[in-house]
């Protein structure tokens, strides 16, 4: 067994690899499959040589990445590797693309590769620190231990393996675990708001996206690129998204005021420069049934969005849940990425929002069908592509101007 593993033929698949569902990233033969990223086909380069995959070399920290065209989600991915003395390159994975995102790692987590050792001396006296070095799910994770890493020379191959499995991240090499963790959790966060990322709010949010290889300015070789899907699980319980005490799981973008009050509804307002306010979810929902009650206090021009992101200060794209004022589509859909109004609600069912009392909001999103209720009543039905293709997080809005106050509470959301 272990000649004929040694003797199989590089960028293939093994009968017993099929049938474990495994398939093949690069044929060995063209670029079928790969792209530049934020692009439409490949112009940056990247060739094969010798059924390899080889960066040129010329790339640099805002320019040199391939994309896969498929996105995936949760999967395990083996390849081999080869770097030059001193090389440096990257596999990202979850990259999401978009005039938001000008490079993928301010999206998709890094499995780092580099040559440790050259690095430093062809930039000496600069140092890596550790959570730069060879392995390392960039300036996130460390090895266990970087000094029992089964590491060949630099020249020759080596083999690496990621395995996203719902959120829970293991790194391989040669074999052997390296690191593990559990994205999206406490602990997660944490380092994600106090290093590197702190400054970039997308980062590692995303529960699918594009595979990615980087040219770093050193060449790189790749082959034997073969990755297998692994089943999706959402959670079998509702979700309660606010805990009526307070803010937790929840991050403040633009000018704002929010508060829990004392009766434990969160409370969100103008704040003093009377400009756009989100408060968004720390994490991504695609699929999802949720219900929440809002109460329109004072001019109650707000929104609820999903699958939403954040590309400065106050500017969100995605889909807005309409909340506002009689009379203004409350549950209708409207669209921040340019087309506008999708839907609006009929001018009949304008006399179902209740306001200055709570009312009962309900958000289906499944694929690409998006259905809203209130206070029980069906109000918008529609199916758009886009929202199949899009992930990201809830939103509440603030609008611009003045004299906004809206309560929210009972936000509890069921994973589809």
């Amino acid at each position: 067994m272990a000649a004929c593993a040694c003797t199989q033929k590089p960028n293939t698949l093994s009968k017993a690899e099929q049938a474990q569902g495994w398939e093949l990233l690069f044929n060995g033969v063209d670029m079928t499959g790969w792209r530049d990223f934020n692009g439409t086909e490949l112009t940056n380069g990247w060739k094969v040589v010798d059924g390899c995959i080889q960066a040129p070399g010329d790339g640099s920290d805002g320019s040199g990445y391939i994309v896969t065209d498929r996105k995936f989600a949760d999967f395990e991915l083996v390849w081999d590797w080869k770097l030059t003395h001193g090389g440096n390159s990257g596999m990202i994975y979850h990259v999401v693309e978009g005039e938001q995102c000008d490079v993928p790692y301010v999206t998709g987590p890094e499995y780092q590769l580099i040559d440790n050792d050259g690095w430093e001396e062809v930039n000496a006296p600069a140092k890596l620190e550790l959570w730069q070095r060879l392995g390392v799910d960039y300036a996130m994770h460390l090895p266990d231990d970087e000094a029992a890493m089964p590491v060949n020379p630099q020249g020759e191959w080596n083999t690496s393996k990621i395995v996203f499995d719902n959120g829970h991240v293991e790194h391989w090499i040669n074999g052997v675990k390296i690191l593990e963790f559990q994205a999206w959790t406490d602990d997660w966060f944490e380092k994600k708001n106090s290093g590197k990322w702190a400054n970039a709010p997308e980062y590692g949010l995303a529960h699918e996206g594009l595979i990615c290889l980087q040219d770093h300015g050193d060449p790189a070789s790749f082959r034997n690129i073969k990755i297998r899907e692994l089943p999706h699980k959402p959670a079998a319980e509702t979700k309660s998204l606010f805990n009526g005490k307070d803010l937790t799981g929840w991050e403040l973008f633009g000018c704002m005021n929010m508060y829990v009050d004392a009766e434990g509804n969160l409370v969100t307002e103008n704040g003093e420069e009377q400009e756009y306010g989100y408060l968004g979810t720390r994490e991504y929902y695609k699929d999802f049934d949720l219900s929440v009650q809002f109460k329109q206090v004072s001019n109650g021009n707000s929104g609820l969005f999903f699958h939403s992101f954040v590309t400065d200060y106050n500017h969100v794209n995605g889909w807005q849940c309409e909340v506002a004022p009689e009379g203004c589509d409350t549950a209708g859909i409207y669209e921040s990425y340019g087309r506008g109004w999708l839907v609006q609600i009929p001018d009949e069912k304008e006399t179902i929002l209740k306001p200055g009392d709570w009312n009962d909001l309900r958000l289906r999103v499944e694929g690409d069908h998006v259905q809203t209720w209130l206070n029980g009543e069906p109000m918008i039905d529609i199916n758009d592509e886009c929202f199949a293709k899009s992930t990201g997080r809830i939103m509440l809005q603030v609008h611009d101007g003045y004299d906004i106050v809206v309560l929210w509470r009972n936000f509890n959301l069921q994973e589809l």
